[in-house]
């Protein structure tokens, strides 16, 4: 079993995959600003500043996931954050398993990434941040670090939870789209998809997407 550090533990994605990483047996440690209402059980909770709590808990660390969103007083600081924890992640010897949005992927081969193109005005700015993570990991993480940066589909969040199905697919950095044009994932599904990426690495250094 592995020891499984979740940075952004109790927002949606976060708490979905700590269910998952408990469940399975794993040990998760939680990071978030403060503590939940209704904790998960198996989980270990550290609360406070991601910075300052960041170099007490990667060092035990199997794997870290990232699920920060660049919102409220994130905003405009993701990306050198990200940077601290791909960098700790390293120096543990841990895989990175990094959190990203659909807008980071491509409607098809050679074709800009979604990000590049029209985004709502309302959405832009937090795509942006997104894609920039992205980037970072691909410019500057460190060469020993195995990380993987992961994209959900279209239509996943906690405005569209969906059900577990026990189904997915995993691409690379193309978007998934069903027979009926549709992209989406439930909750639940995305984070068993993660999780079993932990538990059987089979993407290193590598961007993909997780759809239906």
């Amino acid at each position: 079993m592995a020891v499984i550090v979740i940075v952004g533990g109790t927002g949606y994605t976060g708490r979905n995959l700590a269910r998952e990483a408990a469940a399975r047996g794993h040990t998760v440690v939680a990071v978030s600003r403060s503590t939940p209402s209704d904790p998960l059980p198996g989980v270990r909770y550290e609360t406070g500043d991601v910075r300052e709590l960041a170099p007490r808990v990667i060092p035990e660390a199997d794997a870290v996931v990232a699920t920060l969103s660049p919102r409220g007083d994130m905003a405009g600081r993701l990306v050198d954050i990200y940077r601290d924890l791909a960098t700790q992640a390293a120096a543990a010897g841990a895989r990175y398993l990094q959190v990203g949005g659909f807008s980071s992927l491509r409607p098809a081969p050679g074709e800009p990434r979604f990000v590049e193109g029209e985004v709502p005005e309302q959405f832009r700015a937090e795509a942006l941040e997104g894609d920039a993570t992205r980037e970072m990991l691909v410019r500057d993480a460190p060469a020993e670090l195995d990380w993987v940066f992961v994209s959900p589909a279209g239509s996943y969040g906690a405005w569209a939870p969906g059900e577990r199905t026990g189904r997915y697919r995993v691409g690379d950095d193309i978007a998934l789209f069903d027979d009926e044009g549709n992209s989406a994932i439930s909750g639940e599904d995305f984070a068993a998809a993660v999780i079993d990426e932990i538990e059987n690495a089979s993407h290193h250094r590598a961007h993909i997407g997780v759809a239906y």
